[in-house]
């Protein structure tokens, strides 16, 4: 029997120098950070800003280089190289916090999503590249897709960027997905719609999702596994219930004393389960 398909991140360690006139001292942004991510699951990376979250995402993405430790793909080593990352791209791709800041606003929709077709599937060609172009619109549902396809960013709203973002995530195939922050720069009132997305993508296809958040909330409903990161060290991880119902690191309850009222979160739970139930 196969193993599972899985994502590792062992004995992460992101060391920054700085520097400030003849002084120089090191910033230890990632501690020893190790979780595996395994197809059709997500965890969540839950902190504050500042907490390492996004670095730990950027070393994910192969953006920053880890001072020590590995990322393994499926049980094997992911090597530096220019072709060793382009197949690595292949799997693993990152959905960014700023949907206005990840779209160049001089090219087309369909452009941004053309791209990364032509590049990892180069035997589709010509109508079958604008076929395919046109199928991921529709799944992240932006439909009629054709009506999308030949727009600029400008003429989108923030929760359909960000759509387009997702579908230009699975454009190369991708198997596991780094969602940073994927909502927070959304309205309140369309955040759920694109998370509800993410969880029918990820069922649809096994992704396995690493959700970074500060949101407990939504943190506990939309994953199978919370870590709690302070200080770029992982200080409680469990299951998401289990975290967010018996915390035990002082961190964690400061972490949901600041969330939104009991009542909300439960309001948010019934909201979910109707739009899952829908999906």
């Amino acid at each position: 029997m196969n193993a599972k398909p899985s994502l590792e991140a062992r004995n992460l360690v992101k060391d920054f120098t700085l520097r400030s006139g003849l002084r120089t001292s090191i910033l230890h942004a990632v501690k020893d950070v190790s979780f595996t991510i395994e197809a059709g699951r997500t965890i969540a990376l839950v902190g504050e800003s500042g907490s390492g979250k996004s670095t730990i995402a950027r070393m994910l993405m192969k953006l920053e280089t880890p001072t020590s430790g590995e990322i393994l793909l499926d049980g094997k080593p992911t090597g530096s190289g220019g072709r060793d990352v382009a197949a690595y791209r292949s799997e693993v791709q990152m959905v960014f916090q700023d949907p206005f800041a990840s779209l160049n606003p001089y090219h087309t929709i369909a452009h941004h999503l053309e791209r990364p077709v032509r590049l990892h599937h180069p035997d589709l060609k010509g109508d079958e590249v604008r076929g395919r172009v046109l199928e991921l619109l529709e799944r992240v549902r932006l439909s009629p897709a054709e009506s999308f396809a030949d727009r600029r960013p400008h003429e989108l709203s923030g929760g359909q960027r960000q759509r387009v973002a997702i579908a230009r995530a699975l454009a190369p195939g991708a198997r596991f997905i780094v969602a940073d922050e994927p909502v927070s720069m959304l309205d309140v009132s369309i955040r759920l719609g694109v998370l509800n997305l993410l969880a029918h993508l990820q069922r649809e296809d096994d992704l396995g999702v690493l959700y970074i958040t500060h949101d407990l909330a939504t943190a506990r409903h939309f994953s199978d596994e919370i870590m709690v990161l302070y200080r770029g060290d992982v200080v409680e991880r469990g299951p998401s219930d289990e975290i967010i119902l018996n915390p035990q690191h002082e961190y964690t309850k400061r972490l949901l004393d600041a969330a939104p009222e009991p009542e909300n979160l439960g309001r948010l739970r019934d909201e979910v389960r109707r739009e899952l139930s829908r999906a």
